[in-house]
């Protein structure tokens, strides 16, 4: 392990000094193109004015004939799309295919100071970040690459949910993790087909009353490992994101699981197809009256100390916190979304 005064140390000659604090973005959504696709690629442009992250992705969904494609194209893409305050970011293949090398030399060699964060699939424990660390480093320095370039872990295998506090904390690089549904289902061996989303066979049943039809309730595969996931990030002041929503049918669906990990903690989800943009913007927002009664209560509370009663219910230090979290999140999304600014009054 690196001792506390190494950890904020490059850990290659003439690499940038890693960020003590994340960067204040906002990051409703992390919106995967398939860069292999000429057509996906022209819309890059639009698409940046759009959403809040651009991602290339060259994993998972890009068939083994056109992984070098994809690369190749995700390059061309960042080197001709001004991109502004939109996060630019690519999901590289895993660390054990045939391709992970060339995706991170080749990509952090061209416009590696345009790129914000690698997004690592199948992490399993601190060792698969220490080893992209240490080789960002390098490739940092030797390519004179101005600021570090961030990690975000992908949480999709048993191994990775039972290390996932060593994960979150392996390097100033962590930007955060994202839960991977599909992938994890199948490291369980869960009996599910679906990518995220709850299962009408996970269910509580009501108790027996007589002869009456016994009512149940639908539950969430993923709410254990979500609220795991969003704790270790909390501890190590980094961002947890839902992942992706398979059902482009469903939108409801997808609002309904969205929500659940806004409320737990999430940040953001993955938008695979361009109707869930919209569901993410919605969601990953607060609500404008919850602004306004946050609102209320720092105004009563300027120091937050003390105690007082608004509308009848009792406010103390901690929930002048949670009131910060929503106002400060309202600001962040009032400064993208001037028409969600009126509705806040910000």
């Amino acid at each position: 392990m690196k001792l506390p005064r190494q950890f904020f140390q490059p850990l290659a000659i003439g690499a940038p000094a890693p960020m003590r604090e994340l960067p204040v973005r906002l990051e409703r959504m992390i919106h995967f193109v398939p860069p292999h696709m000429e057509k996906m690629r022209a819309k890059a442009p639009e698409l940046a004015k759009t959403v809040d992250v651009v991602l290339g992705n060259l994993e998972d969904a890009i068939p083994v004939e056109a992984k070098e494609a994809a690369r190749k194209g995700f390059i061309e893409m960042g080197q001709s799309v001004d991109f502004g305050p939109t996060g630019l970011w690519t999901r590289i293949n895993a660390l054990n295919s045939p391709w992970a090398l060339d995706d991170i030399t080749e990509i952090v060699g061209t416009i590696g100071n345009k790129l914000d964060v690698i997004m690592l699939p199948k992490v399993d424990g601190p060792w698969d970040i220490h080893y992209l660390d240490q080789l960002l480093a390098q490739l940092e320095a030797r390519h004179k690459i101005e600021k570090p370039i961030l990690i975000h872990a992908i949480l999709e295998t048993a191994q990775g949910v039972n290390n996932v506090e060593a994960i979150a904390t392996a390097s100033p690089r962590m930007h955060g993790m994202s839960l991977g549904p599909a992938d994890l289902a199948a490291s369980r061996a869960m009996k599910t087909t679906r990518v995220g989303g709850g299962h009408p066979e996970y269910k509580v049943l009501a108790d027996a009353d007589g002869d009456k039809p016994r009512a149940t309730s639908q539950q969430d595969l993923w709410h254990y490992t979500t609220a795991k996931m969003v704790d270790a990030c909390a501890a190590a002041r980094i961002k947890p994101f839902y992942g992706p929503f398979g059902d482009f049918s469903d939108a409801a669906a997808c609002e309904s699981q969205f929500r659940n990990s806004f409320l737990l903690g999430c940040v953001g989800a993955w938008t695979l197809h361009p109707s869930q943009i919209a569901i993410a913007k919605k969601v990953y927002a607060p609500d404008p009256a919850e602004v306004a009664f946050a609102q209320k209560i720092v105004s009563s509370m300027p120091d937050g100390a003390g105690a007082v009663m608004i509308d009848g219910k009792m406010q103390d230090d901690a929930t002048w916190k949670q009131a910060k979290v929503l106002i400060d999140l309202a600001k962040l999304v009032a400064a993208k979304d001037p028409e969600m600014g009126e509705r806040y009054g910000l």
